[in-house]
């Protein structure tokens, strides 16, 4: 259904660019899509689509979030950490590196 919507659109939009026939059918096909749009079943259509997506919102967030999570867990290095390296300091700078 998406898919159908998206070629619809895309060759409407194609049509008005590429059309010669001027501002008047430029203005028949702005009216018909509002009336399609302006249409009380694409109308609740819409509502549904937008009820839909406000319910999936706090899923789309967890799932996002979990595989961001394992994606970094995937690309970071493992770190190895001990207790004798955690307790030395770094070395002190050398006088070359002052100006």
């Amino acid at each position: 259904m998406r898919g159908k919507l998206v070629l619809l659109v895309g060759i409407g939009i194609g049509y008005v660019l590429g059309a010669r026939a001027g501002r008047e059918r430029y203005e028949e096909i702005k009216r018909a899509v509002r009336g399609f749009w302006n249409d009380p079943r694409v109308q609740h259509q819409v509502e549904k689509v937008e009820d839909f997506a406000k319910d999936k919102a706090p899923e789309v967030v967890d799932f996002l979030g979990d595989t961001a999570k394992k994606a970094v867990q995937r690309t970071s290095p493992a770190r190895k950490t001990t207790t004798s390296a955690t307790n030395r300091t770094a070395p002190k700078a050398s006088g070359a590196s002052k100006k």
